[in-house]
């Protein structure tokens, strides 16, 4: 079951974190107000909110919406869930051309949110008014913010960037394994990442492979970019642009010295090879932990381990966003829902619980996430390295069609990688198709 957003994943299994102190009582904080003074519609006396998403946000794991329903005892909370975001944006798409079907709250990824902002803003909520935008990492809030200044969308979650790895296998190729000297290693960006999978594939244990698909390194590469594949006037620049070129020349470089295992991310063939543990390396935004965990298991706990992804350079892959339809029966309520899932102590909470990192400055203090762990990654300190990371990610420009622009790409990386594609044919056959459908 592959259950990405666009050019994102997030596993159904939660990762396990730790940290000093507990604060199960900071839910309590914020928008807790229990009264309502809309009338219900429903039979019960309840008013029932529909929460419609994708993959894991994990608000059910972190016992979020029973908390709501406590501290609101007129509201019943449902999340209806798409397991795939390539299942989920077209439908959406149709009930926002329809004005049916829609939930009350609707999650909005990142790679999506820049043709919701320029085409459907009238059909949300504008939540300038409802949201603290000053608590908002100040690119994630301009993400959903349209040209006359309405926000559309609470930013969720964010996707800084590391690197994943195995302590075991770097250990067999003669490779360092501690944090710093991983990080020391990589410390010139992703050519110097490459040097390294070369220095591995020397003396790689037999079976494995230094990464697991050329088209992270593609996307991790690309994120770090202001300018990514179009510009801030809108036009698509992805063939021109010189991060771009790099990027696909780093990957078919990657795929040439067989470096690569060459798996789609978050298909059958890659789960298996990361539980039968033929994977030294991934690229990780702050989600893929999940992943990783889920699907390695337990008999590789503590082999895998976290450190600064190469150049030490700030990048952002995935997040997503909560916004409210205007069409909904309970407006009101579902912005008050909303606010309260979106703010500090409840993105927090959905940290501690299931490893995905908040967009919301304010909970970067809180102990849930400056102290969080990752016990299954050797206790790497993730909630300081994505929050040291977080602060300093570009503003990047999005474009209408991001997220096509990535899944084009990215299947013919595998291309080079598994079919032996030459790279210039592999770039042309990109290149036209985004052609015909961006139009």
């Amino acid at each position: 079951m592959r259950i990405t957003r666009t050019g994102g994943g997030r596993g159904r299994r939660a990762a396990v974190l730790t940290t000093s102190v507990l604060t199960a009582s900071a839910l309590l904080l914020t928008g807790c107000s229990s009264d309502s003074d809309s009338d219900s519609s429903e039979s019960d006396g309840k008013i029932t909110l529909k929460v419609s998403d994708y993959g894991q946000f994990g608000y059910k794991e972190a016992g979020l919406f029973e908390k709501y329903e406590e501290l609101h005892p007129n509201i019943k909370v449902e999340e209806e869930t798409t397991s795939n975001e390539q299942d989920y944006y077209p439908k959406l798409l149709q009930q926002l051309n329809s004005d049916s079907g829609l939930g009350d709250v609707v999650g909005v990824e990142v790679a999506r949110i820049k043709e919701v902002v320029d085409t459907q803003a009238d059909k949300f909520v504008d939540l300038k008014d409802s949201i603290d935008v000053g608590q908002w990492l100040d690119w994630k809030a301009k993400q959903a913010t349209t040209k006359d200044g309405k926000i559309i969308g609470a930013g969720t979650d964010i996707g800084p960037m590391s690197l994943c790895y195995r302590r075991d296998l770097f250990e067999k190729a003669g490779l360092p394994t501690e944090r710093e000297a991983v990080a020391k290693a990589v410390d010139g960006g992703w050519e110097d990442y490459l040097k390294l999978g070369e220095q591995y594939q020397g003396k790689a244990p037999e079976g494995t492979f230094f990464m697991d698909s050329a088209s992270a390194m593609f996307n991790g590469l690309v994120s770090s970019s202001e300018e990514q594949y179009y510009n801030a006037e809108g036009e698509p620049i992805y063939k021109d642009n010189p991060t771009v070129k790099k990027a696909w020349d780093l990957a078919a470089e990657a795929a040439d010295k067989k470096m690569t295992q060459g798996l789609p991310q978050f298909q059958d063939p890659w789960k298996a090879a990361l539980r039968s543990g033929s994977v030294a390396t991934v690229v990780c935004p702050a989600w893929m932990a999940i992943q990783i965990e889920e699907y390695s298991g337990e008999d590789l706990k503590g082999k895998w381990d976290i450190t600064s992804a190469p150049g030490k350079t700030a990048a952002n892959w995935g997040g997503s966003f909560l916004t409210v339809p205007k069409s909904g029966e309970h407006v009101k309520e579902a912005t008050e829902l909303v606010k309260w899932l979106t703010a500090p102590e409840q993105q927090a909470a959905v940290f501690k619980a299931v490893g995905i990192f908040p967009s919301n400055q304010g909970a970067y203090e809180l102990p849930e996430v400056k102290d969080g762990k990752l016990p299954y990654f050797n206790n790497a300190p993730v909630g300081q390295l994505y929050a040291e990371e977080a602060k300093s990610i570009p503003v990047a420009v999005l474009g209408a069609k991001d997220g096509q622009i990535k899944d084009v790409i990215s299947r013919e990386i595998n291309n080079m990688e598994q079919r032996g594609t030459d790279p210039d044919k592999a770039w042309k056959s990109a290149t036209e198709t985004i052609d015909k459908a961006i139009g």
